[in-house]
């Protein structure tokens, strides 16, 4: 490989919502997460549209964008179908079940942040919201992943968190945690009811981790 090349980026992410009174509530969901509006647009056709970068470090640049928009009715007519045709299924209340214990398990997009103390502050905002904003509440459902215990540093920062402290379920590996947000604000998955984002955060100085570098040096499990 080249390595005078400049690496790829991704250009965007594009999400969708399956009814015009869902849209401003996906897009506030979405700010809240911390993604950063440029801009929103009134469709003739549809409900509005929004573009949305990752962070505001990345607004008027060519990626990391991340676009909302209405569902087509296309689409929408086969999402309807399958949920019609699957009414009832236990395959599908089985499917349910496994993905609100392990929310990775579906479709979903990870983004990876930087700074702890921001993530944690994300989190109480997204909480609030779904507790309280009329548009998501009882829409938006949060689980937590702490570090796995083994390093005297993170588990101090761990135990003192206002956020992960209190949390008894764990990443793969060490000296990580993940966020999972999911909502049925946003469309996807294979029933095209919710969507899941991942936040994940990697402890400084642990760059090899299954968060983040998953190397064969990087544990999947403390020692």
């Amino acid at each position: 490989m080249d390595q005078a090349r400049p690496s790829s980026t991704y250009g965007h992410l594009a999400m969708q919502y399956r009814d015009p009174a869902d849209g401003a509530a996906a897009a506030k969901l979405l700010s809240a997460l911390g993604f950063h509006e440029c801009y929103s647009m009134p469709r003739a056709d549809s409900g509005p549209f929004w573009h949305f970068v990752l962070d505001k470090a990345a607004d008027g640049g060519t990626d990391r964008i991340v676009y909302l928009m209405q569902m087509p009715s296309a689409v929408r007519a086969v999402y309807d179908e399958i949920g019609a045709k699957l009414a009832g299924s236990p395959a599908v209340a089985t499917m349910r079940a496994a993905q609100a214990s392990d929310p990775e398990l579906g479709f979903h997009a990870a983004v990876l942040v930087h700074s702890l103390d921001e993530l944690e502050a994300m989190v109480r905002r997204v909480r609030a919201l779904g507790a309280n904003d009329p548009d998501l509440k009882g829409r938006v459902r949060v689980t937590l992943n702490r570090a796995r215990p083994g390093t005297p540093e993170v588990d101090a920062r761990m135990d003192a968190s206002p956020v992960f402290g209190d949390v008894t379920q764990y990443t793969y590996g060490p000296n990580g945690v993940q966020v999972f947000v999911e909502t049925d604000a946003l469309i996807g998955g294979p029933m095209g009811d919710n969507w899941v984002f991942e936040f994940d955060y990697v402890f400084p100085g642990y760059d090899e981790n299954i968060l983040s570098r998953p190397t064969p040096r990087a544990p999947a499990r403390a020692a």
